[in-house]
């Protein structure tokens, strides 16, 4: 029960490494919110993590819904303690000219803005209570990139960047702030990352740069965040914390 009566806000938590998250959080004891726009598929896994899990439709880009998450969280569990930035989104893998500025627009909307959103909407928070833990998926495109993927991995690298000076100016009130980086992952993104058809031929391309020769799982990532998370790593901040299979090596 490493996180027991913590309070958290997981974005993205309809799916993926958000879900994971959500339910290895509530395992650790931590009450959890769940924000996404799918908020159907939100009140499911929120079901699965018990009674103390709330379901909250939100869009990460847009402030006033970050505002009322943050809100409505503080209002159910009467306070909040760590938040985990993990909602995101890609253009599909090619040509960087084939993506349009709706699309760019979209990718820096979800990935980087969102982060701005809920650190004002949570700082303040956090600076009265003297603690908080903010954890911002980012990802090893931020750090290795990959080609085609241009757009995309110039956000994730504002997300690392970006996580590494939170963690700079927030230390002195007891926020923490670190960046997880998976390498590709089994998600709903993974065809937009690769570019082509999830077949067993087309993921060994991508499995050959990966030492330990697989893609990351909803698992790995949901791990790593409950110890980034815990008082086990009370002394870390400011890292980009590669979940890769050394890749980035």
């Amino acid at each position: 029960m490493r996180l027991k009566n913590r309070v958290a806000i997981v974005t993205g938590a309809a799916s993926g490494f958000g879900a994971e998250i959500a339910r290895q959080f509530a395992l650790e004891g931590a009450k959890v919110a769940l924000a996404d726009v799918n908020e159907a598929g939100a009140q499911k896994v929120a079901a699965e993590c018990g009674d103390e899990a709330i379901a909250v439709r939100c869009d990460v880009s847009r402030r006033d819904d970050v505002d009322a998450l943050v809100r409505r969280t503080v209002d159910r569990f009467g306070g909040l303690d760590i938040v985990v930035n993990n909602a995101g989104w890609t253009h599909k893998n090619g040509p960087l000219l084939d993506v349009d500025e709706a699309t760019f627009d979209k990718v820096y909307a979800i990935n980087v803005k969102s982060i701005f959103h809920m650190t004002h909407a949570v700082v303040p928070l956090m600076r009265k209570q003297k603690h908080g833990v903010i954890l911002n998926v980012g990802s090893t495109a931020g750090i290795r990139p990959r080609p085609g993927l241009t757009w995309y991995n110039s956000s994730k690298g504002a997300v690392n960047l970006m996580s590494k000076s939170l963690a700079v100016e927030l230390g002195p009130d007891n926020i923490r702030v670190n960046a997880i980086c998976p390498v590709m992952g089994e998600t709903g993104l993974l065809e937009s990352f690769m570019g082509m058809p999830d077949t067993p031929e087309n993921r060994k391309k991508f499995l050959a740069t990966i030492p330990l020769g697989r893609l990351s799982r909803p698992i790995d990532i949901a791990r790593a965040a409950v110890y980034l998370a815990s008082d086990e790593a009370e002394f870390i901040s400011g890292v980009e914390f590669p979940v890769d299979g050394a890749r980035t090596v």
